[in-house]
């Protein structure tokens, strides 16, 4: 099989993780590969992503080879991969805009960004990048609430006919006028917000669908999030969080059978813990009535490793978004949207998602319009 050419926006822990784990899969075989939602993927495996450029702003990541600027400060993920071979891939300065929050500069340099003094890249350098290493597929894992910045990205993408897949919560699939550009390119979008592998969303999706399943009326619940990493630093500026608050509320208020009014739900970050680091705890509290309108609540505590929590669903899309570039498949690909993200242009259930991919994978896969699988799943899955 061909190679499956990866660029990544913000050389992070996320990043960290991805690299990480493309190298420790290349040791393994489908017997042995635990971690893995799939080992093949249309005749894609792990150890055929090849990461062949990479954008960051830190002066401690750019200029240097990818396989180092992934262990470098402020980065702090669970090391499970340390031996990655020289990948000669150097690290490019990137375009700032609003990808640092102004507090993100002042911390211990250990836990903040320091911001290189190479002049920032433009889009023609940045396309040109893209053009030059045949990249076919942008990774967009800038902090939370880049707006400008993933939208300045998302223009590059487009203008150098490179496929993307949007693992923040800034609205790019699930905005309609830019689910527009990439279908009249005919360029394929996964997006947007990446659902982690077993954390805090799809925990609390599959609990809400459970309520809704056994007749349980949800009447409150909340989730709060803790972490140590940049990611939860960067989140102490509230007003980056508003499309992540919306992204996180929604992948919940999807799953139910009445929305809860807003002062029921509450879903969101918390604070920033620094001796956490990349370990994520999360608590979900969910009060609701069940036979005979008897009060029922049920408390949750989950502790995870942030970071590869989402490498591993990224390595999926990565290969499902590589299966619809060999099909000539443009625009919103919306059931590997619906599976892997938060926040996708259609959202089904977690159930309905699985099954839709699986078959997206084995090519049993049905015209990606809403349309046609709102239809499916009408007279098929319910």
């Amino acid at each position: 099989m061909d190679k499956i050419r990866i660029g990544i926006v913000g050389i992070g822990n996320c990043a960290s993780s991805l690299i990480q784990g493309i190298e420790y899969y290349k040791n393994k075989d489908i017997d042995n590969a635990i971690g893995l939602m799939h080992w093949n993927i249309g005749g894609y495996i792990p150890l055929d992503i090849e990461v062949v450029c990479g954008f960051d702003v830190d002066s401690r990541k750019v200029g240097k080879d990818i396989s180092e600027a992934i262990f470098e400060s402020p980065n702090c993920c669970h090391i499970f991969c340390q031996n990655i071979p020289y990948k000669n891939v150097i690290v490019k300065m990137g375009k700032i805009l609003d990808s640092i929050a102004p507090h993100m500069k002042y911390h211990d340099e250990k836990l903040s960004f320091v911001v290189s003094e190479e002049k920032e890249a433009s889009k023609n350098e940045i396309m040109e990048e893209l053009k030059n290493t045949k990249c076919e597929i942008l990774i967009n894992f800038l902090p939370v609430g880049s707006e400008n910045a993933a939208k300045f990205y998302t223009e590059c993408a487009l203008e150098a006919n490179v496929g993307l897949i949007n693992c923040i919560p800034v609205f790019i699939a699930s905005d309609p006028e830019w689910a527009k550009k990439f279908e009249a390119l005919k360029i394929p979008i996964i997006g947007d917000d990446i659902k982690s592998q077993m954390g805090a969303t799809i925990t609390h999706r599959v609990l809400t669908n459970l309520f809704k399943k056994r007749g349980v009326k949800l009447n409150k619940t909340y989730q709060l999030n803790t972490g140590g990493n940049t990611d939860f630093l960067n989140m102490l500026d509230r007003t980056r969080l508003i499309s992540k608050k919306t992204s996180k509320t929604e992948a919940v208020q999807s799953q139910m059978a009445n929305r809860l009014k807003d002062e029921n739900i509450h879903i969101g970050p918390s604070d920033w813990v620094p001796w956490q680091k990349d370990n994520k705890i999360c608590f979900i509290r969910m009060e609701g009535n069940i036979f005979g309108d008897i009060p029922i609540d049920l408390e949750l505590r989950l502790s995870v490793q942030d970071s590869p929590n989402s490498a591993g669903v990224v390595i999926d899309a990565i290969r499902c978004m590589k299966l619809a570039l060999d099909r000539n498949q443009g625009g919103v690909l919306y059931t590997p949207s619906a599976f892997f993200m938060k926040h996708p242009p259609l959202q089904l259930t977690d159930e309905e998602a699985y099954k839709l991919v699986e078959d997206f994978i084995t090519e049993n896969y049905i015209e990606e319009t809403p349309t046609e699988i709102k239809n499916y799943v009408k007279n098929n899955l319910k």
